[in-house]
């Protein structure tokens, strides 16, 4: 597509949950503007917006995408952002590159609930955002101003009615503007037409019209008078007045119509032209101050063969390939339409582009001829991980390339986090929940060749004992020449839950010399890395009472060895226990759902310590408990099953207690298979 630049570019995302349609609009915007001569479908896996493999192989957005067109002279950006909880990440740094979001909804009351975290996390930030009720033929005989008060429910700014659908015989025909009073025929897959407002639709157009002018006089002294003086005001006054409350996230506007049916989608263009915000009026909203060129990295994309390209909004001035940018040159400006990319000489105020090889940005980051500033502070961060997978590379001559890949993996995903475990020794992959991560092992084998097995990781039980004993172990051999020899006695008692491992000297009259000391400590520590039940032993102290040695024979090994051997032999005296890890657990849900959160944690062997409002979350809750981190691998799934997949949660480590039955009995039989398979 040619590079025009006839006014200053906008940026529109496309935000809203699993299903709602946004792929869909995303296409019919598309068509309505010329920018495409044929719809593409979600279903057939020819859209612009889903064109990767793992798209296409799941029907659904897995990642950010971007079309940008003209449309009647002016420049468009479009971020389709997949609607999926599990990858919000994307969705919410796409938002910070927007002059406006384009919340998509169904007419559907009982989904309402989907939309509180986005709308929560527009005002938090002060997004401008429309909301567009998108499958309105599927309405039945709900009534609108229901499907508008559930939606307000859970909207803290005010949803104010820009159009109303008429309705014939049950069925929605077409769309009346509030503000122009003109009413709308749908006409399937072209524009609609322009026809007389029916009768039948007066009352409720009029009432409609009322509650919207008393919306907008809210926050306009001039619109007030003018109302409590029963004067009218003009369109063109009143299209301003809701433009600059929208640029100022005052108010919310409600649009209808079917992107399926490419119904109300012209309208809604037009509304998107003649009150979405500017880039300057963005770039005031976001407090960016600058006297050069300045980008703000939104997504970093990184390919196998392309290299890394970072996905740029321009705030200021212009940018042209080979200049510098945050202390690195540039490397090519790319347009982008799906998984189309379009050389061009610049890129201006406004435009959103690919810029190539700008090794150090990472996404967030904003970028000026002097210098990389880093993250704005109100940057969105990750959410914390909740679900994890243990991965190792199907070949193991892979192990380095995969070290590579899933780095260059993270730089995409920043919501993606990797832990070495010291405890287990397994590399596990974090995120937000199980597609997220399979998508993130496709994205390995697809895009850098590294094929890997995920599996739960494992839970870092530890063991530790109840009782003490004394211990008397000699460790003797002769295999000509000098041999090995090393005697030792030894107290073991338990310590207190988080005390740890203590060695203690308690060898007087030199049994055992000091130089062997530390090698019996050394000996103990190497034991207790595997106890009698397979696990690490903790809590407990080791005091040296006695021994002998031989002037010849021994050894720092020796001693370590008869250590070890102490140790083996003791600690199965000294009823071991398994202890498993406590989590403290904060869940946030919408205060219906607490009864059953409260339950789910019951049914996990968890300890409900109590739930208050969740702070800033009209109508959340905050549910406290205690939970073993055995019961945990699943939690988010079930929790989002129960709660229309907005509940979330976050954890952090409490304790180690004491775990007996059938669970301790289940962990020591998978650890034994586990350490035989070694």
């Amino acid at each position: 597509m040619p590079h025009t630049q006839i006014r200053t570019a906008r940026c529109a995302a496309l935000v809203g949950p699993y299903l709602a349609g946004k792929t869909t609009l995303l296409e019919s915007l598309l068509f309505a503007a010329g920018a495409v001569t044929r719809k593409g479908s979600v279903r057939d896996g020819n859209a612009v917006g889903d064109s990767s493999p793992e798209a296409k192989a799941r029907s659904m957005s897995t990642e950010l995408n971007v079309a940008s067109f003209d449309y009647l002279g002016e420049r468009w950006s479009v971020l389709d952002c997949p609607g999926s909880v599990e990858l919000t990440g994307e969705a919410q740094a796409a938002l910070m590159a927007a002059d406006i979001a384009i919340v998509v909804a169904e007419a559907a009351p009982e989904k309402a609930v989907l939309l509180a975290p986005l709308f929560k996390v527009l005002d938090d930030h002060r997004i401008p955002h429309l909301l567009f009720i998108n499958k309105i033929d599927t309405l039945g005989d709900i009534r609108v101003r229901d499907v508008v008060a559930a939606y307000q429910e859970v909207s803290a700014r005010k949803l104010v009615l820009r159009e109303v659908p008429l309705r014939e015989n049950g069925q929605i025909t077409g769309l009346v503007d509030l503000v122009s009073e003109r009413a709308w025929r749908f006409n399937p897959h072209k524009p609609s037409d322009l026809v007389a407002l029916p009768d039948s639709a007066r009352d409720w157009e009029a009432e409609a019209r009322q509650a919207m002018l008393e919306s907008a006089a809210d926050f306009d002294d001039g619109l007030l008078e003018k109302l409590l003086e029963d004067m009218a005001p003009d369109s063109a006054e009143l299209y301003e007045t809701l433009a600059h409350e929208l640029a100022d996230d005052l108010i919310v506007p409600v649009f209808f119509g079917s992107a399926e049916k490419d119904n109300g989608i012209r309208r809604l263009l037009k509304a998107l032209r003649h009150e979405g915000p500017e880039v300057a009026t963005t770039v005031a909203r976001i407090d960016l101050h600058a006297d050069t060129a300045a980008v703000q990295v939104v997504k970093t994309m990184m390919g196998s063969h392309a290299g890394k390209l970072s996905l740029a909004r321009i705030w200021r001035g212009t940018v042209t390939d080979g200049m510098i940018l945050g202390g690195e040159r540039v490397s090519g400006v790319f347009q982008l339409f799906g998984r189309d990319q379009t050389k061009v000489p610049q890129a201006v105020a406004g435009d959103l582009v690919a810029l190539g090889r700008l090794e150090k940005a990472a996404t967030g980051d904003r970028l000026t001829e002097k210098a990389n500033l880093g993250p704005p502070a109100d940057w969105p961060a990750a959410a914390p991980p909740v679900h994890g997978l243990a991965l190792r590379a199907e070949n193991r001559n892979d192990e380095v390339k995969l070290s590579a890949a899933l780095q260059k993996l993270r730089e995409e995903d920043p919501s993606l986090t990797l832990d070495q475990s010291a405890e287990t020794g397994e590399l596990v992959l974090w995120g937000q929940g199980d597609v997220h991560l399979k998508l993130a092992i496709d994205r390995l084998r697809s895009r850098f060749n590294v094929a890997v097995k995920g599996q739960p990781p494992q839970v870092p039980y530890k063991e530790t004992i109840r009782k003490g004993t004394s211990h008397h172990a000699r460790f003797k051999r002769q295999t000509g020449g000098h041999g090995q020899f090393a005697d030792i006695h030894v107290e073991i008692r338990p310590l207190p839950r988080g005390a740890g491992i203590q060695f203690e000297d308690g060898v007087v009259g030199g049994a055992v010399p000091r130089q062997y000391i530390p090698a019996v400590e050394a000996g103990v520590r190497e034991a207790s890395v595997r106890g009698p039940l397979g696990f690490p032993v903790v809590d407990f102290a080791v005091t040296l009472t006695g021994g002998q040695f031989h002037a010849v024979d021994s050894s720092d090994m020796a001693f370590k060895t008869v250590a070890r051997q102490a140790m083996a032999d003791a600690l199965p005296t000294c009823e071991p226990v398994l202890l498993e890890p406590i989590l403290t657990v904060t869940i946030a849900v919408p205060s219906a759902f607490t009864p059953k959160v409260q339950r789910l944690v019951s049914g996990r062997r968890g300890q409900l310590l109590g739930f208050d409002a969740r702070p800033g979350w009209p109508g959340w809750d905050e549910v406290k408990a205690c939970m073993p981190q055995a019961d945990m691998q699943d939690l988010i799934v079930e929790l989002r099953s129960l709660t229309f997949g907005v509940g979330s949660y976050s954890a952090e480590f409490e304790r180690l207690q004491e775990v007996v039955g059938k669970a301790a009995d289940r962990a020591v039989e998978i650890r034994r298979d586990l350490l035989a398979a070694q």
